[in-house]
């Protein structure tokens, strides 16, 4: 992406027909970001409650001595590695090769977060999903139509981003509850602002390309799965603020 995005612009006269050509480019990749990006959070949706609410298919994640089995394993630990794939292998893999993995990704990031139906009340999750969705909407729609540039506002939110998974860290060993409310507060507002830098980034990326293209496909795909961890990170983060444990 970052070849696209440094694309040096010839400094002409305002085109009119030009900037709608690039505002109907924009406006389609984004359409097929955000199609990918729903689907994929429909599927986590769908293997989160199935497995969260089958305790036959719980049981498939732990042994019988409560510790997590090969399964739970795999789908904890997976998924970073196929957002290592995706990322690594993006001029190897062919745009048909990228949905297959995208969708793998969110099969296992689904079985994943089926845990948070053992730890929050059904009430409480529903909820935040909503308060969730909500949010990432108005930050996504903000990200789109606003004409200031958020690329400091980007670099500094994964400055604060790299602080926070250090917190965590020390937090782990700590068990500390206050810490742990400070640092849920802290995620919220960081997964806020990555959505609103995130959407502009990907408009602006979409005056650039063809979505038909095999290139352009492989783009809305990292495009959907840059905000697919935006709001799956925003709701966790705000579903440790809220609380509502059982």
């Amino acid at each position: 992406m970052s070849n696209i995005e440094n694309n040096n612009w010839n400094q002409g006269p305002i085109d009119a027909g030009h900037l709608e050509k690039e505002g109907t480019l924009a406006k389609s990749f984004v359409s097929n970001v955000m199609t990918y990006m729903a689907a994929a959070l429909s599927i986590s949706g769908v293997m989160a409650y199935w497995f969260g609410t089958t305790p036959e298919l719980i049981s498939y994640l732990f042994t019988e001595s409560g510790s997590m089995s090969a399964l739970g394993w795999i789908a904890m630990l997976a998924p970073f590695g196929l957002v290592l794939l995706m990322g690594f292998g993006f001029q190897k893999l062919s745009a048909q090769a990228m949905l297959g993995v995208f969708t793998l990704y969110s099969v296992l990031m689904g079985i994943s977060l089926s845990f948070i139906f053992l730890a929050y009340t059904a009430g409480t999750i529903y909820t935040t999903f909503f308060i969730t969705a909500g949010t990432f909407g108005v930050m996504a729609v903000l990200g789109y139509t606003t004409s200031t540039d958020l690329s400091k506002m980007g670099s500094i939110l994964y400055m604060a981003l790299i602080g926070l998974i250090l917190a965590m860290v020390v937090n782990w060993f700590m068990n500390s509850a206050m810490l742990d409310y400070f640092i849920s507060g802290i995620g919220v507002l960081i997964f806020t602002g990555l959505t609103a830098y995130d959407m502009q980034k990907i408009k602006r990326i979409g005056t650039q390309v063809d979505h038909q293209t095999q290139e352009g496909t492989k783009l809305a795909l990292m495009g959907a799965l840059n905000l697919y961890l935006d709001f799956v990170n925003l709701f966790l983060f705000m579903l440790r603020f809220l609380g509502g444990r059982d």
